[in-house]
């Protein structure tokens, strides 16, 4: 999913200034199925209010610079449907983290053992973040994009633990009898 199409969505949720939009990735746990940078959001938003998919009206604020607020127009809307008509490519997951336990077995223990503590963090770190959640209420489909996002982490957590549980069992050394 390219960042305008993700922008569109976001827009047909209601109005958004760029930051706001990058803030439902990171408040609402959407960073585990689509990417937006702040780099890439403002320049993909110019792009869809040159085509007249989206509008952008300036609100004034106190002692700082006008923000730009963007609205979805009509021929944005129906841009962003027929983008959801498409046939859907594959899923991929790539991971650093992945790629490098696959070769894991050329590395020192303790690197392991950091690299699945961290990386166990960070899956915590998301889950508790889908778990809480905001309190306004949520879309069908927000609702099963969250669940989803906590199945998945779940599952990582889960799988993270039992992995470092085995992985501390196969390092202690055998007892001299």
């Amino acid at each position: 999913m390219d960042v305008r199409t993700i922008c569109l969505g976001i827009l047909t949720r209601g109005d958004a200034t760029g930051y706001e939009i990058k803030n439902l990735f990171q408040l609402d746990g959407y960073q585990h199925f689509v990417e937006a940078s702040f780099g890439s959001i403002d320049p993909a938003l110019n792009r869809l209010t040159e085509e007249g998919l989206v509008s952008v009206r300036a609100e004034a604020q106190e002692k700082r610079p006008d923000r730009k607020v963007y609205s979805i127009t009509p021929a944005g809307r129906s841009a962003f449907i027929a983008s959801l008509l498409k046939p859907l490519p594959e899923d991929r997951h790539r991971s650093p983290f992945v790629f490098t336990m696959l070769f894991c077995d050329l590395l020192p223990p303790g690197r392991i053992a950091a690299m699945v503590d961290a990386y166990l963090h960070q899956a915590e770190t998301k889950l508790a973040q889908l778990n809480v959640g905001n309190t306004r209420p949520k879309t069908p489909g927000e609702t099963f994009a969250n669940g989803f996002g906590r199945a998945i982490y779940g599952a990582m957590v889960e799988y993270l633990e039992a992995y470092r549980a085995e992985f501390a069992e196969a390092e202690q050394p055998v007892a001299a009898e």
